[in-house]
């Protein structure tokens, strides 16, 4: 049985409601917390799942290169898990990929098999970006990029997650 929800662009008022979606999944190890700040920067980039006025889901598309996204900060509300919620969102994200023009979209994961059934598979290698684009991304101050990149100094928050992309 599915509950009827709503997806739309986050706005400041949901900032409280995204870091209390993350807050347990954090506390799990499977989503890295982030500064208030960081949310408000990033605030465009959310999309919120709310059903009944009550914000029950979200997650965020950053755009990395020409041809390249993120997904980043899915998370549901544990009463919420299993009943499509995270599908309706990471579909709702890729079509946004699509609109912008991005071909491909990548996520850092412990939920493998979940992201496995939207189309993603485990990168092997960095040979998913040309070389001229790598020393570009290297410039990024985003740590998002800088997990996609693999460099060493995310590597102590990204231990045990599966770097996955997904050609659109």
């Amino acid at each position: 049985m599915t509950f009827p929800f709503l997806i739309r662009p986050a706005r400041t008022s949901d900032v409280a409601a995204i870091k209390k979606l993350v807050a347990p999944l954090a506390e799990e190890r499977i989503l890295m917390a982030k500064e208030t700040v960081a949310y408000y920067e990033g605030l465009q980039e959310f999309r919120i799942a709310e059903s009944a006025g009550e914000v029950v889901g979200c997650g965020a598309l950053h755009v990395m290169w020409e041809d390249l996204a993120e997904v980043r900060t899915l998370a549901t509300d544990a009463k919420w898990r299993g009943k499509g919620l995270g599908h309706a969102l990471v579909e709702h994200l890729l079509a946004e990929a699509r609109n912008l023009g991005v071909s491909r979209v990548f996520c850092l994961t412990f939920e493998v098999e979940f992201f496995r059934r939207h189309g993603f598979a485990v990168m092997a290698d960095q040979s998913a970006v040309d070389p001229a684009v790598y020393s570009e991304l290297l410039r990024s101050h985003d740590e998002g990029v800088a997990e996609f990149l693999d460099l060493a100094r995310v590597k102590p928050n990204t231990l045990g997650n599966t770097r996955m992309i997904r050609t659109l």
